[in-house]
């Protein structure tokens, strides 16, 4: 990448090589980050992203629109109901 790039990553946090990536932005070998996703989530409080003044982190935020929040209410209502009734849940959580 330039050094005039901005990484934007709203996938997955595992899809960035995250010590690498603080490496580039640490030797300025890329502009900055704007994140929604890292590897842990939440970050441990002494993760050098959270230090870096060229890194913008967000809340995982990507899916909070309004349809898609809705949809989550919905699919845990659903589960809440099939647990209670004894019928398998469509998102169990093992």
């Amino acid at each position: 990448m330039k050094n005039t790039a901005i990484l934007v990553n709203i996938a997955r946090g595992g899809i960035i090589v995250q010590d690498d990536l603080i490496e580039a932005l640490q030797q300025k070998k890329i502009y900055a980050a704007g994140l929604d996703v890292m590897t842990p989530e939440p970050l441990p409080k002494d993760s050098p992203l959270l230090k870096l003044d060229n890194v913008v982190i967000l809340p995982h935020i990507g899916s909070a629109t309004i349809g898609t929040r809705a949809a989550m209410a919905q699919l845990t209502a659903q589960n809440i109901l099939m647990g209670l009734g004894g019928a398998p849940m469509f998102t169990p959580v093992y």
